[in-house]
């Protein structure tokens, strides 16, 4: 990654709202959010509590495809937010007795965040994409004494 200075998400929270879910990314001095649809929501909840699905669902494809090509996620990235649009990179590598790779492959944020947490990997956001949210941290906190 070229960019410098990533900043570790210490936790994800997942809360359900009218329109969908929101994200929250607890860092150590910030906290944002990222609004994704309930499905993404039900697949982030699931991948938290490790339940396994019946059938496979695509993220579970994912890694399934990932894991029979002797490759890992090493950590995934939310590297810039436009317009209310975040972006991710998932950075996967790949270690054999030959050869050694390493793969930074662009996705959404929502898709990203699943398979950090089903992978149990690193989740780390871009201090530019930090410094343009706004601190969400007293939301959260509103939300938790709710439930």
């Amino acid at each position: 990654m070229k960019e410098v200075e990533p900043i570790v998400v210490r936790s994800v929270e997942v809360v359900s709202t009218k329109g969908g879910t929101a994200l929250f990314l607890v860092t150590e001095g910030k906290t944002i959010v990222i609004q994704v649809d309930a499905s993404i929501g039900e697949a982030l909840i699931s991948a938290q509590n490790g339940k396994q699905p019946e059938r496979p669902q695509t993220h579970d494809c994912m890694v399934n495809l990932l894991v029979g090509l002797d490759a890992t996620i090493s950590h995934v990235v939310i590297v810039d937010a436009q317009d209310g649009v975040f972006f991710a990179r998932i950075v996967v590598k790949q270690e054999g007795v030959v050869a050694k790779k390493v793969a930074e492959i662009d996705a959404r944020p929502s898709d990203a965040l699943v398979l950090a947490l089903k992978t149990k990997c690193p989740i780390y956001l871009n201090r530019k994409v930090l410094d343009a949210c706004e601190d969400m941290a007293e939301t959260l906190a509103r939300l938790r004494k709710k439930t």
